[in-house]
């Protein structure tokens, strides 16, 4: 199991938030955001942030950091590292089944991540057995998409989809994450897609979306 910040905003925790951060930064990087993030009605939630594990990175040279799976080049979307991201894949369902095995249910489980934080938590999200909350990517991109039609989960056909991306991201490009916006609604998902004049970074406005779509997805949840 990887080591993980968590943070909780209530006593017995109703529904989990597992967030994935990007290349080179840890499970503390998006801890700060949870009180603008976290509306006061909501029903407790447990926030998880993962440490990827360390592993030599190509494009840096090798130099060994935190990332959920190598990157060879600069462009990102070719020559994959496969078997990286699957090997991730299995560290998400881990910390999914942790927290089913504590009392939340995967349907109360939000996958969300950042960069290549946001391209695992889309691999792993889609491919996932049970029918969880919803997936939010963050300034990423679908990675092993020419698998996904074959691989996906029937459970989470239509699982509701958050993506968000800056106009002027130089890390990520921007045509990256609409690529894979078309490509999952070509599929069949509903992906509720916001662009953003910013870099490789988040922004207010975009958390108070977020913070929105969050907000909505917990109201038809505990209407059932």
């Amino acid at each position: 199991m990887l080591d993980c910040v968590q943070t909780e905003t209530g006593t017995k925790p109703r529904f989990a938030v597992i967030w994935l951060h990007g290349l080179g930064a840890d499970g503390n990087d998006f801890g700060p955001i949870v009180p603008e993030l976290v509306a006061p009605d909501w029903p407790a939630i447990r926030f998880v942030f993962p440490h990827a594990p360390r592993r030599p990175v190509t494009i840096n040279g090798g130099m060994s950091m935190r990332a959920w799976y190598d990157i060879t080049g600069m462009e990102i979307a070719q020559k994959q590292d496969e078997a990286g991201i699957r090997a991730s894949i299995a560290e998400v369902e881990a910390l999914i089944a942790r927290e089913v095995a504590r009392g939340i249910p995967a349907s109360r489980i939000f996958l969300a991540g950042f960069s290549q934080g946001a391209a695992m938590v889309l691999s792993a999200g889609l491919r996932h057995a049970q029918r969880l909350a919803g997936i939010i990517a963050l300034s990423g991109y679908l990675p092993i998409e020419n698998k996904l039609a074959e691989e996906r989960s029937a459970a989470n056909t239509d699982v509701p989809l958050f993506m968000g991306h800056g106009s002027v991201d130089p890390v990520v490009p921007q045509v990256l994450g609409m690529l894979g916006r078309d490509f999952l609604r070509g599929l069949g998902y509903s992906v509720e897609w916001h662009g953003y004049p910013m870099a490789h970074q988040v922004c207010a406005e975009e958390i108070a979306d977020l913070r929105h779509w969050i907000g909505e997805r917990i109201t038809a949840i505990t209407a059932d």
